[in-house]
């Protein structure tokens, strides 16, 4: 970056030198400090809102540039009119639900760099990417753009993804920060969630990402998060993302999410999009004046700003081009690869030579390979299924998803005759996209009645999926094979073609639950919301977790996916088999090819709380990895656990916690999927010293050394007080039923009691402990 100082400007001598040295090295604190030294009031509320639609505001005077964000989940979007029209050709990958249903975070990793190189090849400084918000139902309009419904999934494809777009010098935008998981009044809607799903479930993998690839920016959701404003939140954007996570970059909002910008600026919200023609600049600029916001406030969301903006630009033009084959070619691993087998009755896959195969659907011709709305992108090229397998073919239906009987019958001649036939089938743009979610749970309608039909004519159908999100099968048991194909981006005809052939031996394994019916999903009675509030009442039941805690058994489990080939896990150890909450254990399993073509395992890890102060899910997945073996071979894999593969987020104490106690490691290959697992025990855990009130309950102070003593002499002080001396003899009850009626008066009396405030022993005790004896018991408890 070179700076230019116009004879115009005033700055101070030692603030030029400062500023000039923007050019000759890496941004520093000196030179931040000098431009918000040089800046007017004005110039720096103008620094906090975009210029246009997708760029910043430069400030000309002071050499500061403007940089240029795009939309670019899955590929580069930027407009050719400025507006949200035509973009530039760009790479279009497979979108989030396919990239992940790889399981393979180098692929993550791999995409992120080509994208970075594609929006450096187009000046583009920020990409608007990747979305890591979790999928709570299937019925989510945009979970085509998310990761997984596990938060350990997402976090660590986001981070893999960031790592690999910063690595090219352009900046991401991790998004929607935070709780932004449905389309249905998204721009209203407040999230009520606990804070412990919050923590566990929907803020942990923008933890992961911030705390391991250190992102650019974070985008601010539209959304409310119990009642507040997700860009005017000082608990999200300050409390959590600041000082909890230590994130050091910019929060930008989604494009017209600002609320009250001035208190957005209180909580450390640091760019406005788009542009508003100054009205929010403006109420900075007179909150600041009126002495409603404090300057320096506003000087340390410049300061961030500034110090994004510089580097970024500092990066700019490192790429004049990129290889369109390449990248192309990436596009058909990352499809290749995230192809999900859900079934393959009697071996009907892959297709042989002497097969004679009929194609009926229009997606095969046309597929459909992204979502829709602001992801968008306009591709370099695309394949289709058709484009590579040599076959006949019907369309069945048309691109809005309909049929006639003239398309059914069509499909019926050609799939008579044939030995196999592969119905390509799915969701349109119609059924799912950006601005509203799903309103049914089956496939598109026109796509059902060809599929009865097929069925009708022929006993051997491969289903072939394209859709963003899970689908009723109620004709499951009707077919014998079934793909998830998802949305596969450019080169997703190719890529299935290859499957279906056994070219490419299917690796895909899925990232959410495919439940039997849309009843079962933990969401379905709250489902989108009322009176402009979400209801999170699942908590932390999310996805297989709760599949799994109510013993649900769904259609397809999370982590599932069939090979050409089999596996086996085994040999499970760990290195310690007792540790403490500072240590790490080593995990070592292998993972066997015992079948008779190479191919790809997910090797899964899941951890298990044997018992626990607080409710937890049978399992969580907290490590993975994809394995290649060729037939016969073993490899064995390790992982590391450490404290936080083994916590729970304590709404007591507001931190995650390990507590002490025996866990199960379990190994497999889906969460139904387990072949092996070993307990290990933590002995010493070291929980935060708990402050006790006169609201504390007895039963929690009686868990403290000293109040153990002191609230059995108040069990015996209290037992005559509230519910007065036993006589079972006066009842005239034969001994024995005396006896089990004081056990059973005994029983209740400590229970209720245990359960109590402890503040209510003053009441009940009649005077023998006064509030003086309270406060000295409270004073000797939090010692």
């Amino acid at each position: 970056m070179t700076m230019k100082l116009t004879p115009k400007q005033t700055l101070g001598m030692g603030v030029i030198m400062a500023v000039a040295q923007v050019s000759e090295a890496a941004v520093d604190n000196d030179q931040i400090e000098a431009l918000i030294a040089a800046m007017s009031l004005e110039e720096k509320a103008q620094l906090t809102s975009g210029a246009n639609m997708w760029d910043t505001k430069p400030i000309d005077r002071l050499n500061i540039p403007s940089i240029n964000m795009a939309d670019g989940p899955h590929g580069l979007r930027k407009s050719l009119t400025g507006q949200f029209g035509n973009a530039e050709p760009a790479t279009c990958y497979p979108p989030a639900v396919t990239l992940a249903s790889t399981w393979n975070t180098d692929l993550a990793y791999k995409v992120g760099g080509a994208l970075g190189r594609e929006a450096q090849v187009q000046d583009v400084q920020i990409l608007l990417g990747p979305g890591t918000n979790i999928k709570r139902s299937p019925l989510g309009g945009r979970n085509f753009e998310y990761f997984s419904e596990d938060p350990v999934l997402s976090g660590q494809f986001s981070t893999a993804y960031i790592k690999g777009v910063q690595e090219q010098g352009v900046g991401v935008s991790l998004k929607h920060f935070a709780v932004n998981d449905q389309e249905h009044e998204r721009m209203t809607i407040s999230a009520e969630v606990s804070p412990r799903a919050l923590h566990e479930i929907y803020l942990r993998p923008f933890e992961m990402a911030v705390k391991e690839s250190s992102p650019t920016s974070l985008m601010s959701a539209y959304n409310k998060v119990n009642g507040v404003y997700a860009s005017n939140s000082e608990y999200l954007l300050n409390d959590v993302l600041r000082k909890d996570w230590g994130f050091d970059g910019v929060v930008v909002t989604d494009w017209g999410a600002v609320d009250d910008r001035v208190q957005g600026i209180r909580a450390r919200l640091h760019l406005q999009m788009p542009a508003d023609g100054g009205i929010n600049d403006r109420k900075i600029v007179e909150a600041v004046k009126s002495g409603q916001l404090q300057e320096d406030a506003l000087d340390d969301v410049v300061r961030h700003l500034l110090k994004v903006t510089l580097e970024l630009d500092e990066s700019s033009g490192r790429y004049k081009e990129f290889d369109a084959e390449a990248h192309h070619e990436l596009a058909y691993r990352v499809a290749s690869e995230g192809i999900v087998l859900l079934k393959n009755a009697s071996n009907i896959l892959p297709l042989t030579s002497t097969d004679n195969v009929a194609v009926v659907g229009n997606f095969a011709k046309t597929p459909r390979y992204q979502g829709a709305g602001s992801s968008l992108v306009t591709p370099t090229k695309v394949e289709s299924l058709m484009d590579h397998l040599d076959a006949a073919f019907a369309p069945g239906y048309d691109l809005m998803g309909r049929t006639t009987p003239e398309l059914i019958n069509d499909a019926r001649d050609v799939a008579k005759s044939a030995d196999k036939v592969v119905v390509v089938l799915g969701l349109t743009f119609m059924e799912e996209s950006e601005g509203f979610d799903r309103a049914g749970f089956g496939i598109a309608p026109g796509h059902q009645q060809l599929l009865d039909a097929m069925i009708e004519v022929n006993p051997n159908v491969v289903v072939v999926l394209q859709n963003g999100s899970p689908v009723a099968m109620p004709w499951i048991d009707q077919v014998d094979g079934v793909l998830e194909a998802y949305l596969g981006g450019q080169a997703g005809g190719r890529a299935l073609a290859d499957v279906l052939t056994g070219k490419v031996n299917p690796s895909g394994k899925l990232a959410e639950t495919f439940p039997k019916r849309i009843e079962d999903n933990p969401t379905y009675i709250a489902w989108a919301g009322e009176e402009g509030k979400t209801y999170y009442n699942e908590g932390v039941y999310v996805g297989y977790r709760y599949y799994d805690k109510k013993k649900i058994e769904p259609l397809f489990p999370f982590g599932y996916g069939l090979s050409y080939s089999t596996f086996e896990i085994s040999d499970l150890t760990l290195d310690k088999k007792a540790i403490t909450d500072t240590d790490s254990v080593s995990v070592t399993v292998k993972v066997k090819n015992t079948g008779a073509v190479a191919g790809k395992e997910v090797v899964q890890l899941y951890i298990k709380d044997e018992e626990s102060s607080v409710t937890r899910p049978e399992q969580e997945l907290k490590h993975f990895a994809k394995v290649e073996l060729k037939p016969g071979q073993e490899k064995a894999v390790s992982f590391t656990l450490t404290n936080r593969d083994f916590a729970f987020y304590s709404a007591k104490h507001e931190q995650w916690l390990t507590e002490a106690g025996d866990f199960t490691v379990l190994v497999g290959n889906s969460s139904r999927g387990q072949s092996v697992k070993e307990k290990i025990r933590i002995t010493d855990a070291k929980i935060p010293k708990q402050q006790f009130t006169r609201y504390s309950l007895v039963k929690d102070i009686q868990k403290h050394p000293v109040g153990k003593q002191i609230i059995a002499e108040m069990i015996q002080k209290l037992a005559g007080n509230v519910f007065g001396s036993d006589n079972p003899a006066s009842a005239g009850q034969p001994p024995e039923i005396a006896e089990v009626q004081k056990m059973k008066k005994g029983l209740t009396m400590q229970a209720l009691i245990l359960d109590m405030p402890i503040k209510n022993v003053v009441q009940f005790s009649k005077g023998q402990v006064s509030d003086e004896d309270l406060g000295r018991i409270l004073a000797m408890l939090n010692q």
